[in-house]
Order: structure tokens, then sequence, then C-alpha cells
């Protein structure tokens, strides 16, 4: 399919009225950029092989952003975490690509800059992250809280996550 600013504003905007947390809502909002297309080595072809990757979302914060790439990694993962600037302008690696613009963000750098999480113990078998051990907090804290936690009891698993519903 022909990709567009318009139809790529249309998939962003489809993607985001799938967040039922308003203050994540907003500060995705608030980081979107008109769509525009850079073209982006794709490091697992021939050399020189590249693919327009269309930037959606910016954090200049940690000089990097989310992008929409119907190639490479798409479409089961058209939306990838890609840098805004410097050496690593390529598509990158399959572990940063996702089948969502909100799966894309919650494993960005921007997502640590709201205070939405928390620290969790994960027993035996139990879906990941957990049982939920403290309430919302920013990132830092809930890191440091995480480790007291797991040098207090080495043995269980803690897990900094968020418990923010989407899709």
């Amino acid at each position: 399919m022909s990709m567009s600013p318009a139809l790529i504003r249309q998939l962003v905007e489809a993607e985001v009225s799938h967040i039922r947390d308003a203050r994540v809502q907003a500060h995705i909002q608030s980081l979107l950029v008109e769509p525009v297309a850079i073209m982006r080595e794709w490091d697992y072809g021939t050399p020189g092989e590249a693919y327009p990757c269309w930037a959606v979302l910016n954090h200049a914060t940690s000089n990097t952003g989310i992008a929409y790439c119907e190639s490479g990694f798409g479409p089961e993962a058209p939306w990838g975490l890609v840098a805004l600037s410097g050496e690593q302008m390529s598509i990158g690696m399959d572990s940063g690509w996702f089948s969502s613009l909100t799966e894309a963000y919650f494993e960005s750098h921007a997502s640590t800059d709201l205070p939405i999480w928390r620290a969790f113990r994960q027993e035996g078998e139990e879906a990941y992250p957990g049982t939920a051990l403290t309430p919302e907090s920013d990132w830092t804290s809930t890191w440091e809280e995480v480790y007291r936690l797991r040098a207090a009891d080495p043995a269980a698993r803690y897990h900094c996550a968020h418990s923010v519903t989407h899709r």
C-alpha cells in the first residue's frame, strides 16, 4: 500500500485511541510529530538496502523515537524504536520492533517520563509481571525498590513494570 502522511496519522490515531490511561495518551500525543519518511538502512539485507520508515514520535531527551515501517520487520512488527540522529540510523534489531505503537512506547525511553511504574513480584508460573507490590511511582524510585527487594529476597523474582491497560 502507498503510504502518505495522512494515512500514517490515521494509523497513529487508531493506535492511541486504544489507550485508556489519560496520562499515557496525553504524553504520547505531546511527542507526536508530523509523519515524515526517513530512509533507514536494513542491516539484514544487501549493503545499501534501505526502506522508508515514517517518523511519528520523537523523544529528544533520549535521542530516540518511534517509526512506522511496512518493510523490514513489518507488517508483523511495523512500529519500531529508532535513533533520531547519530551513527545508529538504521532500522535496527528485531527486538526493537512491535506490533503496536503502544507496545513500542512502553519499551521506549519516553515512557520512563511518567510516574506509572510499580514493583512486581512474580511467583512460579504466574504470568508476567506478577503481583504489584507498590503504588505507581517514577522510573528511578521504582527501580531502586526493585533492587532493594532483590537484595532482601534473592530467590524471588522482582520486576519494574506498569499496569496501564491498553488494547
